[in-house]
């Protein structure tokens, strides 16, 4: 039996994360969440009662926090979502991208280092190889791209993940690394592309494009980034890294005008503006590795994931709008601070 501490699983990729464990193995999970703005304890309401889950609300930038939570739970395996995950935030401010992704990533790996893990799970992205070329759609990024990341945000990423293949090689720390494309599907905080043009295109609201709209990302539906996940905890090679893509390469501004025709709303409501600065134009991954050495393989394709995922948000409306009207961040003392201390 193993426990795994989860940490930022209470957002978007963690949270799916969380449940698709519970609902997939016999693991326990402890849940290690600061709770910042994109964290959201109502993603988990249906399972917090599980025998097999435990939330703990804590920092994992505070090694004794983390020292406490590995000690008290007996864990044996961390799996590390926790990352400040916005491009445009990064941008704006790239202290806490820093302190949150690379200071936090350090301290996670000196306390599995300390209680001898068995295995440390740094869950990262596509971002971290920069930008591919629009002209040859054969280019991808492999497990051997050279890390070239252009945001703040992806260089934090970038710099935690590098942390992690010197504590494989220094200390011989059981390390796996994930690397995936552009995730979508329930509860993701519509700042994101798909949730954002969703929740607009439902109120009839303008759906802003940045620049032309011919970026171009690969798709992963998260369900299958999961799955990806738990065959690289079970079976990928210690120190390895693992891309996982979903072989979806879309243009924005195509998936704009996709949601907007299943919605049935017109493509008026599109409305062209300046784009971010650096914005990387194109992501492609190949996962001919994992899929050949551990057999796993995407279950989604995207015309399939954006209709599960478009009806997921118009049945769970309520769900979206707490969330945009901020209503969503008053769930953990509702529910929480009563009963944990």
């Amino acid at each position: 039996m193993k426990n795994l501490l989860v940490t930022g699983g209470a957002g978007f990729i963690g949270s799916n994360f969380v449940k698709y464990i519970l609902n997939n193995t016999e693991y326990n999970v402890i849940n290690f969440d600061k709770l910042t703005y994109a964290g959201n304890l109502e993603n988990l309401s249906d399972i917090e009662n599980n025998e097999r889950y435990k939330f703990v609300k804590a920092d994992i930038c505070n090694q004794d926090e983390v020292k406490k939570t590995i000690e008290e739970n007996n864990i044996d395996t961390i799996v590390n979502f926790a990352a400040e995950s916005h491009v445009d935030r990064s941008i704006l401010g790239a202290r806490e991208f820093v302190v949150t992704n690379v200071l936090g990533t350090q301290v996670l790996l000196d306390c599995a280092k300390e209680f001898k893990l068995k295995k440390f799970l740094q869950v990262s992205t596509d971002e971290v190889y920069g930008s591919l070329p629009e002209d040859d759609k054969s280019i991808k990024f492999t497990e051997e791209t050279p890390l070239a990341s252009n945001s703040p945000y992806s260089s934090s990423k970038a710099g935690a993940d590098l942390l992690c293949r010197a504590y494989f090689h220094t200390h011989n720390l059981p390390v796996l690394i994930t690397r995936c494309s552009n995730n979508y599907g329930p509860y993701q905080f519509p700042e994101k592309l798909i949730p954002l043009m969703i929740a607009k295109a439902i109120d009839g609201e303008k759906l802003p494009v940045y620049g032309d709209g011919k970026n171009v990302r690969d798709w992963l539906y998260v369900d299958d980034h999961c799955s990806g996940i738990l065959a690289v905890l079970e079976k990928g090679k210690n120190g390895d890294v693992y891309n996982i893509g979903g072989n979806n390469e879309w243009y924005n501004i195509d998936i704009v005008k996709l949601i907007l025709k299943l919605l049935g709303k017109p493509e008026d409501n599109i409305t062209y503006v300046k784009d971010r600065p650096g914005h990387d134009r194109r992501y492609a991954i190949d996962s001919s590795k994992i899929m050949n050495e551990l057999g796993w393989a995407p279950k989604y394709q995207f015309p399939e994931g954006i209709e599960k995922t478009i009806q997921w948000y118009r049945d769970n409306e309520q769900w979206w709008r707490k969330v945009m009207s901020g209503e969503y961040l008053k769930y953990y003392e509702k529910n929480y601070s009563s009963k944990i201390s």
